[in-house]
């Protein structure tokens, strides 16, 4: 680990937290696709395109996760059943209503950040500056995007909700 002056033992723990997380992008980004085929109605216009940006940038995100961990000199799991089995997140059917489908996005987000922190208190221990300014990004991003989609699911009639 000379080439970044970080402790090997330290960082062991980042990468694997950030393989889980790279597990939980791959199973975000197909539930993503399976939304975009699958969503009908009213709203489709709406969403087809809400979730094509949002596979897009999950896409980004799966490289940028397995080579941050090629960067520490530890291995990106790679295979559907590693993340299968690593995965915080579960597949979804493809016959939801739109409301089902972004109610399920937004559950995953919650659990998604809840990862996207551990990464950065692992990170952190470790004094990673380099993962945590990656964390801190995505964190910002997904934090946006669920404030939107969860904007989306409100009545027009709904009040702002209380702090």
């Amino acid at each position: 680990m000379n080439y970044l002056d970080l402790d090997k033992n330290k960082i062991s723990k980042t990468a694997k937290e950030l393989n889980v997380l790279l597990a939980d992008y791959h199973m975000y980004y197909q539930k993503l696709r399976n939304f975009h085929w699958n969503v009908v109605g009213r709203n489709f216009f709406d969403l087809h395109i809400k979730f094509e940006e949002m596979y897009d940038d999950a896409k980004l995100k799966v490289d940028e996760i397995a080579e941050r961990i090629l960067t520490l000199r530890f291995q990106p799991v790679s295979n559907f059943s590693d993340y299968l089995e690593l995965s915080n997140l579960k597949e979804s059917k493809s016959e939801l209503k739109d409301l089902e489908m972004v109610k399920i996005l937004l559950e995953d987000h919650a659990t998604l950040l809840k990862q996207l922190r551990t990464v950065t208190e692992t990170a952190n221990e470790a004094e990673d500056e380099g993962t945590i300014d990656l964390m801190g990004g995505y964190i910002a991003n997904l934090e946006k995007v669920s404030w939107m989609l969860d904007a989306w699911t409100m009545n027009t009639g709904d009040n702002h909700p209380e702090a």
